[in-house]
């Protein structure tokens, strides 16, 4: 169908449905000011907030907060980055705007 709605806008708000994931990806818009990056190991701009930094903050069980920052990635809305053992998320900007242009076109 032509009006039908694309995948990835379903997809990504899913994602944003959880109040939580929501909250998470507006927090990493300025990773500076929203999390206590003691002991950071790389520039939360370069390669993102570490998980356990994230967790830190929300204070859920580390295993939930890979969930929930998966489930954003798989949206498209952040990208992962590996350091060692951990990994680091980062919004993905550009995917952002292209997202909210498309949902612009939906609504």
């Amino acid at each position: 169908m032509a009006d039908e709605v694309p995948a990835e806008v379903v997809q990504a708000l899913r994602a944003l449905s959880n109040p939580l994931r929501l909250q998470l990806l507006s927090w990493l818009r300025d990773p500076e000011r929203n999390f206590d990056l003691t002991g950071a190991l790389v520039d939360p701009h370069e390669a993102g907030v570490c998980v356990s930094h994230i967790q830190a903050k929300v204070g859920l069980a580390q295993s939930t907060v890979s969930a929930y920052m998966a489930e954003l990635q798989r949206a498209g809305l952040v990208r992962a980055t590996r350091v060692g053992k951990w990994t680091h998320y980062k919004r993905d900007e550009r995917r952002i705007a292209e997202l909210i242009a498309l949902l612009g076109k939906v609504l």
